[in-house]
């Protein structure tokens, strides 16, 4: 079964972009490709309770397990060792992207505190754009008096198969990503 922004791609967002930007095939329209969620946790080499905790807030956000990230090598300036758990990270693909996507546009952006729409300048060249939130609250699956070991941010990575920042930020504004003017 189909989510919302999937029909919404295929009806609505699709032809447009195909007749927007002059697409010889159809199949050169940019979709998504997934999207990367990363929480970095600096305060895991004191306490391994607080990766507990963020693989449970993360999983708790996004439906899917998360991969607990290790480092690569030590760093003594940090109190790092090597293969010790620093953060985690979930990929969404196919429904459950596009599920995130929506409540990510329609719910938890418009609940960030002081909030006027996102950068379009975070877009790397390569038509995938990256996004931070300073706290896992903007999301409803998180209860605020619930949570454990402080509140962290997150990275949010979104993958399109665009050649260029103009057409990925023409797909993300189609999917009603809220872009600063």
């Amino acid at each position: 079964m189909a989510t919302r922004l999937e029909e919404m791609y295929a009806s609505k967002i699709k032809p447009s972009l195909h007749k927007d930007f002059g697409y010889k095939n159809l199949m050169e329209v940019p979709k998504l490709d997934k999207i990367v969620l990363n929480m970095g946790i600096g305060e895991a080499t004191k306490d391994e309770k607080k990766i507990n905790a963020a693989v449970a807030d993360l999983a708790a956000i996004t439906g899917q397990k998360p991969v607990i990230t290790k480092s690569k090598k030590a760093i003594a300036n940090f109190k790092i060792r090597e293969n010790m758990p620093i953060g985690v990270k979930v990929t969404l693909r196919r429904a459950r992207m596009y599920e995130f996507l929506d409540r990510l546009v329609t719910i938890a952006l418009p609940r960030v505190r002081d909030f006027r729409g996102v950068s379009p300048k975070s877009f790397d060249g390569r038509g995938n754009y990256a996004l931070g939130l300073k706290e896992q609250h903007v999301f409803p699956e998180i209860k605020y008096d619930d949570v454990e070991g402080g509140v962290r941010g997150m990275d949010i990575i979104i993958c399109t198969t665009a050649k260029s920042d103009k057409e990925a930020k023409a797909l993300l504004a189609g999917f009603g990503m809220p872009f600063v003017k």
